[in-house]
């Protein structure tokens, strides 16, 4: 997953495409061109086979730079970074920040994707995708451009579970803004996939994370508070503040307000005591009740009875 933050310092998780789908996009877009091309030669040739050589030959280099290299062009350009091949293949070209291209990107991309790809018949490129770290060509980093992946497949566990309902407006005024994306990152992975570990990993891991964010934020982490908790409802408190920069004041009202309930202690907290508990460990024995660490209770005898039960005779 490619880490792009734009203008905004907003991250985006967008998926650089690799070199076999970018290599099937090409070779489909190829294909296109290539039989709009073959139809234009043969319609010019026939329209201009009263003309001079010289006057053929460069109706011959208007059609290739036309087709060949205009063509990619416009698309990209109109299409904002999907050509027929892209789209099949279900990529995209974007800027680095993951803005849509230009005209000035689809330009750079395609004049020196004629060298890369047409001349060198894709060796270049293929040798700049297997070098660069997100599958670029050389265009593409000349241009400033990425290939990413629009279909997605969407996975099972991605999931943010809700904090207990007693956390709802209590971490309102921590600092985020300290707080890296790559540790945003983190929380949200480990929040999502938290059911699938180990319990007594997931505890420790959810300790080292909320551990983190409460360095980033200048404030400790409540000791009332599962580390788990904690995280969600921090995250909880993130996607809030960024629904009301992105929506404005109108949504200010409609966010969670704290709610009164059992004190964070008590047992009344719903289908959240279970999910957020400490595991316990099965090599430790279990507790013992209050009865049996006290030992038997004494028996009270009751009014006109001995303590052993036995009743005289009148």
């Amino acid at each position: 997953m490619s880490e792009l933050v734009t203008g905004e310092a907003v991250a985006l998780e967008l998926r650089p495409a690799r070199l076999p789908s970018r290599a099937l996009a090409v070779l489909l877009d190829l294909i296109v061109v290539m039989v709009v091309y073959i139809a234009v030669t043969i319609a010019v040739v026939t329209a201009s086979a009263s003309l001079d050589d010289a006057a053929q030959v460069a109706l011959s280099i208007a059609v290739f730079l036309l087709v060949l290299v205009g063509g990619p062009i416009a698309v990209e350009t109109l299409s904002h970074g999907r050509s027929l091949g892209k789209l099949a293949v279900g990529l995209r070209v974007v800027r680095d920040d993951g803005g849509p291209i230009r005209f000035r990107h689809a330009l750079v991309r395609g004049a020196i994707g004629v060298v890369e790809i047409l001349l060198t018949f894709g060796v270049v490129a293929c040798i700049a995708s297997l070098v660069s770290a997100r599958g670029r060509r050389l265009g593409d980093v000349f241009a400033g451009t990425l290939v990413v992946r629009e279909r997605i497949p969407v996975a099972p566990s991605g999931f943010v579970p809700p904090p207990p309902p007693w956390l709802a407006g209590r971490f309102s005024e921590l600092d985020l803004s300290a707080v890296p994306d790559g540790l945003w990152l983190a929380i949200r992975q480990y929040l999502t996939r938290m059911h699938q570990l180990d319990p007594q990993v997931g505890w420790a891991m959810a300790e080292r994370l909320a551990s983190d964010l409460a360095t980033r934020t200048g404030a400790p982490v409540p000791r009332d508070v599962p580390p788990g908790a904690y995280l969600a409802a921090v995250v909880q408190e993130r996607q809030a503040r960024e629904s009301r920069r992105a929506f404005g004041s109108a949504t200010a009202g409609a966010g969670p307000s704290p709610a009164v309930g059992p004190a964070p202690g008590a047992g009344a907290q719903g289908g959240h005591a279970n999910q957020w508990a400490r595991p316990t460990d099965p090599s430790s024995p279990p507790p013992l009740s209050e009865e049996s660490s006290a030992g038997p209770r004494p028996t009270v005898p009751s009014e006109g009875r001995p303590a052993s039960g036995f009743v005289p005779p009148a």
